[in-house]
């Protein structure tokens, strides 16, 4: 289990911030135990460190209004979206303020002939795409929960749908932000490029609350397509599941997703969904482009599959059954947690290059049996990245243990294979120790960024670096 740290806490500088807060925010300043252990990590296997306070401001004023006050006394401002990360990212080491940011959920423009968009940080991906439906646009970052775009953008998320549309750092046109001392700054414009500066935009995504709090998120959107085809496809192992992504890539197939499931991740997913899946590795497929494009990407798909060794391939348009396969694998954490009554489920996550895809899938499977775990797998196979979960019987010390031993497995082999210990979780508190293992002196240089843009380390303190007071 992630042993978290306690930083040493500013006991009258939380007191005064409190006292001045309730002036401003009244009953949107909450302070009972529920609301702030709500706003601390509870996702995963990770302590639960809760602030003292829980903000909800409406607009990015009031935002810098309150970090100025934390600024000035010394406290520590933890952004919150959904609660939906994996890595502790929500977490108060040192107490301090969560700034609850769902009521900012206004969507302030669409802009269809650009295709792009201006929301706040508490629109969620769901609520954008019921906005822009009738509009015949949707945005396609799809990191399954239903997320909201500030913490998508924080933890420069990704998801099923990454291999063609990319993650949130290629889908975040500009941002507005407040920074450690309350100023507003706003990182670029609506154009689709620019060699104005330095890539501030860049930089806030995926920065994870420690340099400033997203306030406002110009987005890409994308031409909701004509057509759509979903597809499925078994394998005998994980190593012709690969070979078989491998070669849609290679062959330049333009898929929209390429999910990769192993066969206990088949078995849960037929046990929660009632479905009737053969119980072999499998891949799932979905394809976007005109009625004719679509049907031959499925075709060609077919053909390259069944050279691996593919079976049971079939193809659809109908939008229920692309839709039933889809929300079966959206499902996937809850039937991972019904496959084992009473387990808790701890999700790590590894991305790696994909033509080393199939024998880190395979160790891992192989690691997990040694250790006596029961570890489904599912992955975005499309860029590399996969996710293995743990089913853990937290009463059982020895499967604890072993279950930390694999996470910390999994991002050792992922980092030596020339891959990154988290393609898409990030790093929070969880996969500190292998940051600087992956980059070396690169670290160096993001926390000289970090400590010149908040010196007094009052942004989400304790994450992605190893804490400090």
């Amino acid at each position: 289990m992630v042993q978290v740290t306690t930083l040493p806490r500013n006991e009258t500088g939380i007191r005064t911030v409190i006292d001045v807060l309730k002036q401003q925010f009244g009953e949107r300043l909450q302070t009972g135990r529920a609301v702030r252990e709500q706003h601390g990590h509870t996702t995963t296997w990770i302590e639960n460190q809760a602030p003292d306070a829980v903000v909800f401001p409406t607009s990015t004023q009031e935002v810098s209004d309150l970090v100025k006050v934390c600024a000035t006394h010394d406290v520590p401002v933890i952004p919150y979206g959904t609660g939906t990360s994996l890595e502790g990212h929500v977490n108060a080491p040192a107490g301090g303020i969560s700034i609850d940011l769902s009521q900012m959920n206004r969507v302030i423009e669409v802009n269809p002939g650009d295709l792009d968009c201006r929301v706040q940080p508490g629109v969620t991906r769901e609520d954008l795409n019921t906005h822009l439906r009738d509009q015949g646009l949707f945005f396609p970052i799809d990191p399954g929960a239903n997320a909201s775009l500030g913490g998508m953008a924080s933890t420069r998320a990704s998801g099923t749908n990454a291999v063609r549309y990319g993650t949130m750092k290629d889908n975040v046109l500009s941002l507005e932000a407040v920074m450690a001392d309350g100023r507003i700054i706003r990182t670029g414009t609506r154009a689709r490029k620019s060699s104005a500066g330095y890539d501030l935009t860049r930089l806030l995504v995926g920065s994870e609350g420690t340099l400033g709090v997203i306030t406002e998120i110009t987005l890409r959107l994308q031409g909701i397509p004509e057509a759509m085809s979903a597809a499925r496809c078994s394998f005998p192992s994980v190593d012709e599941a690969c070979q078989a992504v491998t070669s849609v890539i290679q062959y330049g197939v333009p898929v929209a997703r390429i999910e990769l499931l192993d066969t206990t991740m088949v078995k849960a997913i037929n046990g929660y969904s009632k479905l009737n899946l053969p119980e072999t590795p499998l891949l799932l497929l979905e394809f976007h482009g005109t009625e004719n494009s679509v049907t031959e990407q499925a075709e060609i798909f077919g053909a390259l599959a069944g050279e691996v060794g593919g079976h049971g391939f079939e193809a659809t348009t109908s939008t229920e059954e692309r839709n039933r396969l889809w929300k079966a694998r959206h499902d996937a954490y809850w039937a991972m947690l019904q496959y084992r009554p009473g387990a808790k489920g701890v999700a790590t996550d590894a991305c790696v290059p994909i033509s080393r895809l199939a024998e880190c899938v395979t160790a891992a499977q192989l690691k997990a049996d040694e250790l006596g775990l029961i570890a489904p797998i599912v992955g975005h196979a499309g860029d590399g990245n996969f996710h293995v979960t743990p089913l853990v019987d937290m009463d059982n010390p020895q499967e604890v243990e072993n279950a930390d031993i694999f996470a910390s497995w999994l991002s050792e082999l992922a980092i030596s294979v020339g891959g990154t210990c988290t393609g898409e979780h990030g790093i929070g508190q969880g996969k500190q120790a292998y940051l600087e293992k992956e980059l070396g002196e690169a670290t160096v240089i993001m926390s000289a960024i970090k400590a010149a843009l908040d010196p007094a380390n009052i942004m989400n303190p304790g994450k992605i670096f190893p804490a400090r007071p």
